[in-house]
């Protein structure tokens, strides 16, 4: 009987020291690692990656997805000149919408009718809500604007009244642009010479447009191969939100 007594004892330490096989998620010893948070598609990259994004490039669902952190020493030195403030967008979803404006008053001020073009054809294509544009990112699209002769840019998103309220879309910081007859390649060359520091630039060759948005440093620069998804969750409208019923 004491043998056996003695047996059991021994098996039992024995198990008890022996490394489990497997933890629960978030118990101690848990080895698989949360994953990094990158931007979705048609959205924002992170404004502050993790010491371990900066150390790496970034690959999301098999190549689809490639991110970096601008260092400053590729960052533009001279301070920007003031563009014309002349600009043309139209909107891409709605292309008899159309703003032609200067964002100046002859002193130098902001025009504010014409931001309130602006915002408008930069509302939420999906709610109709209009926010106001960021005067930083304003400035930025009259500078691509110049640049490629005065031809009108195509917005594909501007502001979105959306759930994820941490998108630069979201707090009318951002725009996706396009061109006629200018690669995104160009587009995406020439607004990277723009950037000093806090801006996030993005290339979608599915979807051929580049995203441009004015953030906190660092800098962000990314592409995103994957297919336009303009039904994903974090893009829909807040929850409760119930379009407005016309006036009669």
């Amino acid at each position: 009987m004491l043998r056996k007594l003695a047996f059991g004892a021994a098996l039992a330490l024995l198990v008890g020291l022996a490394p489990r096989a497997h933890a629960e998620p978030g118990e101690e010893g848990d080895e698989e690692a949360a994953p990094a948070e990158t931007p979705n598609s048609h959205d924002d990259a992170p404004a502050r990656p993790s010491r371990s994004q900066r150390r790496r490039v970034k690959v999301r669902k098999k190549g689809r997805f490639i991110g970096r952190v601008v260092p400053e020493e590729q960052l533009r030195i001279d301070p920007l000149p003031r563009p014309s403030g002349y600009l043309v967008v139209v909107s891409a979803n709605n292309p008899g919408e159309k703003a032609s404006v200067n964002i100046y008053n002859p002193d130098g001020s902001y025009n504010l009718d014409a931001l309130d073009e602006l915002n408008h054809v930069l509302r939420c294509r999906r709610t109709d809500d209009e926010k106001d544009i960021d005067p930083q990112l304003i400035v930025m699209l009259s500078h691509v604007y110049d640049h490629f002769g005065g031809r009108p840019l195509q917005i594909v998103s501007g502001y979105r009244n959306q759930r994820k309220q941490t998108s630069n879309h979201f707090k009318g910081r951002a725009s996706d642009i396009r061109i006629t007859g200018v690669s995104i390649k160009k587009i995406e060359a020439f607004a990277e010479t723009l950037d000093r520091g806090g801006m996030g630039i993005g290339i979608y060759p599915i979807g051929q447009f580049v995203h441009m948005d004015v953030r906190s440093p660092p800098s962000y620069r990314w592409t995103d191969f994957s297919p336009p998804n303009s039904n994903a969750a974090e893009k829909r409208p807040p929850r409760g939100w119930k379009r407005k019923k016309l006036q009669s």
